[in-house]
């Protein structure tokens, strides 16, 4: 879609606040950028040594390093200060609409520091295409599908009434273009507050509906918002996803963060200090239950509004602990105390503006936290510090290059390894030509022959692993799902035995998760280990290849395989059933059944019909994934060789004037240690690839 017209929406930059203080707790990423600076030096030192045949592959291979963008999803409570946290993290306080009405559930990804085309727009909002409004409107989304399955009529009332007024509000707003505007994209050149609430944050209806600065006229439809953002204190590209709140009527918001988790490594959870955690925050509990550990950082915000933060931050955190391991949250999550509140106030220009009751809270948490470190701050960079925004910083900044960041620099090294490898072997014939000797060629046919050999099998290999390793993780989840329905429902029929039907029964889902948590981890390692002996196999067959080819022993050679693609989490175990709902919803279900057959076989379908999908994901779209991520892998990894063995095999025909002007340099031995300078640097960092530890 074009741009939209900037005059429409009186769209104006948006300048980023910067301070020295806001790189505090980034200096792991700073340490990660120059490691990033340093291979791509290396690899420009390749292309010197290689010739214009290899400076295509290293300068891809350089593109895609600086282009590597971790993503963090931001979740939490409703009204717990998580926008204003991320409008802080970026150096923009008023950016993104803190006070979001609860109907909106638009996923806000913020790149910052990502290069874009000269005419790529810096803003995108995606609406809901009609299949999704329809689920939605006609359905009522994943709630009305569970009372429409169980039969609660006076539920689907009241949510048909709801429904009604969201659809009736929207018409009003959007008119007759509503309709049109479904799945429908925009695109803007320049980036404004005006900007974003238009599409953002929900406002009050309006009389005046064709005004062009409406706030939140179409935040009803927004699905989603890309927002391309600079920030100087961050010295690499970062995407930060901001999500709705996890609890709403329809678990819209709930689906839809599931699926923003999905494309991130980590996850901050942002709680409010008033609220903690407690039984309504299940919803909450249940999505980072299926993140790893390492990858979850809890902060807990509006420590600002604590009458003693000194005092009550201790209790914060032993509560917070507690709920997450009588819940079966994450083991030992990092928990950090703060203020979105205090940090925005830190990159503002009036440090007087603070609420009085505010800077209470910070002169007493001041004398708790404060350390001779702090001893030389300024004023403004006491507060940021005490909003606990550099040691949130500090944590993303070890999670990323612990984790995404070192599996990134690991293949982006192994790949110039392999790079500088096929070079040297080249410059290996190039040598003997030089010095007269003859060089036994493979014919350019039968050469591309075996190549085709190679990838045919392996390929036909991971896939013949892959089906084993995806067919015992089918058998297991499914014996799974039907022992936890037998067990429920047998824990039902002694409760009708013992108790009678007055008394509604619970029953917990969390055994169903732990069973389905632990086959995906199985199934995750052996995906893996699939994936590493196939690889690994395949480079053996690529570095016979070499010899085999050109009939040339370069010393040491060995082509490095690629590292198995990371195996996202099951985060969709997170999503909410009906036996989670231990509210009215349920009592309503209960009393509505009568005998003891009506219960028993009432609740199986029920409860079978409510997981069914989650098995299906589990097996169908979560290994599909695997099988394609793996299958890709592997295919980029033979393509890249492909075309270093091709070029090899042009070359070894060439003239031998020609081979001078390609490769340059003609002191063979003095290339020879260059070489070997290379791929052993390449080879002793590529042996570093630290891993946080799985939950």
């Amino acid at each position: 879609m074009k741009m939209e017209k900037l005059a429409k929406v009186g769209v104006a930059k948006v300048p980023a606040a910067y301070h020295p203080f806001m790189g505090r707790g980034l200096e792991k990423l700073d340490l990660f950028h120059e490691e990033i600076a340093d291979l791509a030096a290396t690899l420009q030192d390749v292309v010197k040594l290689g010739g214009t045949d290899s400076e295509k592959k290293s300068a891809k291979l350089i593109k895609q390093l600086r282009a590597f963008e971790p993503s963090i999803t931001m979740i939490g409570q409703i009204k717990s200060g998580k926008t204003s946290l991320v409008n802080a993290m970026i150096g923009r306080p008023d950016l993104l609409p803190a006070d979001v009405n609860p109907w909106t559930s638009v996923v806000t990804s913020l790149h910052l520091n990502a290069a874009l085309p000269g005419d790529a727009p810096t803003a995108t909002f995606q609406f809901f295409n009609k299949d999704e409004w329809d689920h939605l409107i006609e359905n009522g989304g994943r709630i009305g599908e569970l009372s429409a399955r169980a039969g609660a009529d006076e539920e689907m009332e009241k949510i048909r009434l709801q429904i009604a007024e969201m659809r009736d509000k929207t018409k009003r707003r959007l008119g007759r273009k509503f309709e049109l505007l479904l799945g429908q994209k925009h695109n803007y050149a320049e980036i404004s507050d005006a900007l974003v609430q238009r599409y953002v944050c929900m406002g009050d209806d309006f009389d005046d509906l064709d005004a062009a600065d409406q706030q939140g006229r179409f935040a009803d439809i927004t699905k989603s918002a890309d927002l391309y953002l600079a920030a100087p204190a961050i010295p690499i590209p970062l995407c930060l996803r901001d999500t709705p709140g996890v609890n709403d009527t329809f678990m819209m918001r709930e689906q839809i963060t599931i699926n923003a988790l999905r494309d991130s490594r980590i996850c901050v959870v942002v709680l409010s200090a008033h609220q903690a955690l407690s039984s309504m925050d299940m919803g909450l509990i249940r999505l980072i239950s299926n993140v790893k550990s390492r990858d979850v950082v809890i902060f807990v915000n509006r420590i600002d509004e604590l009458a003693n933060p000194a005092e009550q931050v201790p209790e914060i955190r032993d509560s917070i602990l507690q709920t997450l391991i009588a819940n079966n949250g994450p083991e030992t999550p990092q928990l950090i105390f703060g203020s979105a509140y205090w940090a925005n106030i830190a990159l503002g220009d009036n440090l007087e503006t603070i609420v009085a009751d505010s800077a209470e809270a910070m002169f007493n948490w001041a004398e708790a936290s404060l350390s001779a470190q702090t001893a030389g701050m300024g004023t403004k960079e006491l507060v940021w510090h005490l909003s606990g925004l550099p040691d949130l910083f500090r944590a993303i900044a070890a999670r990323i290059t612990e984790g995404p960041g070192a599996e990134v620099l690991t293949a982006a090294r192994k790949r110039a390894l392999n790079l500088a490898g096929g070079v040297r072997a080249s410059a290996s014939i190039v040598s003997m030509r030089l010095d007269g000797d003859t060089v036994a060629v493979m014919p350019h046919d039968q050469l591309v022959q075996r190549l085709d050999s190679i990838a045919q099998r392996r390929i036909a290999q991971i896939n013949d692993r892959l089906d084993i390793v995806f067919q015992q993780f089918g058998s297991r989840i499914d014996q799974s799902h039907k022992r936890f329905l037998d067990r429920a429902l047998e824990s039902l029929l002694q409760h009708l035995e013992n108790r009678g039907e007055d008394e509604v029964w619970q029953y917990s889902p969390d055994g169903l998760r732990i069973l389905l948590r632990t086959s995906y981890q199985v199934m995750r390692r052996n995906a893996t280990a699939a994936c590493d002996v196939v690889f690994a196999a395949a480079s053996e067959d690529l570095s016979e290849t070499y010899r085999a080819a050109f009939g040339v022993a370069v010393e040491n050679f060995k082509i490095t395989p690629p590292a198995a693609p990371d195996i996202p989490a099951p985060v969709t175990l997170g999503q909410t059933i009906a036996l989670d709902l231990q509210t009215s919803w349920w009592k309503g279900w209960w009393k509505r059944r009568k005998g003891y057959r009506a219960f028993a076989s009432g609740f199986y379908d029920l409860i079978e019909a409510e997981t069914a999908p989650i098995i299906a994901e589990l097996k169908d779209r979560q290994t599909m994934d695997i099988r394609a991520m793996a299958e890709r892998e592997l295919r980029e990894f033979l393509d890249e060789q492909r075309g270093l063995l091709t070029d090899i095999s042009e070359k070894s025909s060439l003239h031998l004037d020609d081979l001078k002007d390609i490769f340059g340099i003609t002191a063979q031995q003095e290339r020879a240690e260059i070489f070997d300078y290379i791929i052993d640097e390449l080879t002793a960092q590529t042996r570093i690839a630290p891993q946080g530890p799985e939950k």
